[in-house]
């Protein structure tokens, strides 16, 4: 299928590994010209340079931290005017709420709420104004399924989840969506770093903890990130201009609620 987003420009935030990258990727195979952001330059260059290689498209890269006011500034200089957003930052780590600090809420809150709605404020009226925008945020399964010990990444994730529905139907008329993607399960370096803190508040192994999750996902493994990128890939498409304020799962069945 194509997807209709050849030639269209692109911001992929932490784009350097996982789930970022995945998206990143999936993009490229389209056509789309990419501008992509993370904190650390070695993966960065090489994500892009693997891009390039594999599909030709142009790819910009911005050394640059989305929780910052200085970060934003330099990815929304390299491409100003995105017809299609990918936020996306690290979750927060895992932890006993009961050691955080206002200033843990508030880093937490930085690079998975605010960052992300500072990015969608500076991008969603050119959108509008050309009548096509494209909006995905990257949060986490924990939206629908809280994960104790993720209680950072479970509320600032869901504080952007209720921004973004309030926001999204105003804005479809013009051809512009606002989704969410939810991963579950994936092997990235985040959920090696989740799965250790769960296995070690039990008193197992990480490789244990990792068995016992793969058992109760239906899909019987972890996702890879070229799988989440081609879910990504298809709700930026052309064809996805009727999809708008969801959150879409990409767990394997392993969230068992109806809703």
């Amino acid at each position: 299928m194509d997807l209709g987003i050849r030639g269209r420009r692109a911001i992929v935030c932490a784009a350097s590994r996982g789930l970022g990258r995945g998206c990143a990727f999936a993009l490229a195979q389209e056509g789309v010209l990419l501008t992509l952001s993370a904190r650390g330059s070695e993966a960065l260059e090489t994500t892009a340079a693997e891009i390039r290689a594999a599909t030709g498209v142009s790819v910009t890269t911005v050394v640059a931290d989305m929780a910052t006011a200085e970060g934003r500034s330099a990815v929304l200089a390299a491409c100003p005017e995105p017809d299609i957003l990918i936020t996306n930052a690290g979750g927060p780590a895992p932890g006993d709420f009961r050691n955080w600090t206002r200033d843990t809420w508030l880093a937490a809150l930085d690079a998975n709420m605010l960052g992300p709605i500072e990015l969608i404020k500076a991008t969603i009226d050119p959108m509008i104004a050309r009548g096509f925008g494209r909006i995905i945020n990257i949060t986490s399964g924990a939206v629908k399924h809280p994960i104790d010990v993720l209680g950072l990444s479970n509320g600032a994730r869901a504080g952007l989840t209720g921004f973004v529905s309030g926001i999204a139907r105003p804005v479809a008329k013009h051809n512009v969506t606002i989704n969410n993607l939810l991963p579950g399960a994936h092997e990235t370096d985040r959920v090696k770093v989740t799965m250790a803190g769960m296995a070690s508040k039990r008193g197992i192994t990480a490789e244990a903890m990792k068995a016992e999750r793969e058992q109760a996902i239906p899909a019987g493994r972890f996702g890879d990130a070229m799988d989440f990128g081609a879910v990504c890939a298809f709700l930026c498409s052309q064809q996805a201009g009727y999809i708008t304020a969801q959150n879409v799962l990409v767990d394997g069945g392993a969230y068992s609620g109806v809703f």
